[in-house]
């Protein structure tokens, strides 16, 4: 259904909220928007909410769990403002965000639903998913100018590390770190560094309250950590071609890289087996 607001589809979900949970996709171009749709349906989500600018090209044959949302995604605080919406629309909901050209991955996605894995985060009496952002890339930049090649994707298998977040008085907030790595720290000279971090709280628990805030991070401090305090929670990770079309965009960063190839780089295998050997998410207690 094509809503022309986010307003408008704020009182639609009031009325008959999905049932289960609920992915937020944000198209900022033209590139892969199918098949982010299509990977992201597959996953087993009970919605999915597409947010884009007016005129923007959608795929004719959406499925029918896909809603199609007017909203300009270019403005410096969209995606707070598009959370934080969904969040007040649906109490009590878990909820996930991703761009186009990004795709989930958690562990054992191949044969496990989002749902399930989501029942199993709510038995663990966590509200959230910590995930951390695989930048993809192309290897040939001549053959693939915009960054993308899904067919012969690339990431970086090591170079990732993560150091202990603090508040502004400089001391160490409990369970929370930011996490770097990718593309963004290789050329960390083309990267805002508000933009620099690859972690992410791609899943979470709508609860009355709750605000995304200016970081990307969340006004209750639990949903922040990457674990619960007894023992370490399951993690996902996002596959992610965003920054390499920033790169690519941006002419001052076009001109000056010639390849994102580097020796730390492998071929992407588009399963999760590959990220959990690499230690890009955890399975935690999940077996």
């Amino acid at each position: 259904m094509h809503y022309p607001s986010i307003s408008a589809l704020s009182g639609e979900l009031r009325r008959t909220p999905p049932k289960g949970p609920v992915a937020l996709i944000l198209i900022e171009d033209d590139v892969a928007v199918a098949r982010t749709i299509a990977h992201h349906t597959d996953a087993g989500f009970a919605r999915i909410l597409v947010f884009c600018a007016p005129g923007q090209t959608l795929p004719t044959d959406l499925p029918d769990i896909v809603d199609h949302i007017d909203f300009d995604v270019s403005a410096e605080d969209a995606l707070q403002v598009t959370v934080n919406a969904m969040i007040k629309a649906l109490p009590d909901q878990w909820l996930y965000y991703c761009y186009n050209a990004e795709y989930l991955f958690y562990p054992f996605c191949e044969t496990r639903s989002v749902g399930e894995m989501l029942t199993f985060m709510r038995e663990e009496r966590r509200d959230t998913v910590i995930s951390a952002i695989v930048d993809l890339y192309a290897k040939d930049l001549t053959a693939h100018p915009d960054g993308v090649d899904h067919d012969g994707a690339h990431f970086d298998k090591s170079g990732y590390y993560a150091l202990a977040r603090e508040n502004d008085d400089g001391e160490t907030l409990d369970r929370q770190v930011n996490v770097f790595g990718g593309l963004r720290w290789r050329f960390e000279e083309h990267i805002p560094k508000l933009r620099q971090r690859t972690d992410r709280i791609s899943f979470f628990r709508a609860q009355p309250g709750l605000e995304m805030q200016a970081d990307r991070g969340f006004n209750i401090a639990e949903y922040n950590t990457y674990s619960c305090p007894w023992h370490n929670n399951l993690s996902a990770a996002i596959g992610s071609f965003r920054t390499a079309k920033a790169l690519r965009r941006n002419p001052g960063s076009r001109a000056a890289i010639t390849t994102f190839h580097w020796p730390q780089s492998a071929r992407f295998s588009w399963h999760s087996q590959q990220l959990l050997d690499l230690g890009l998410m955890e399975p935690g207690q999940w077996f």
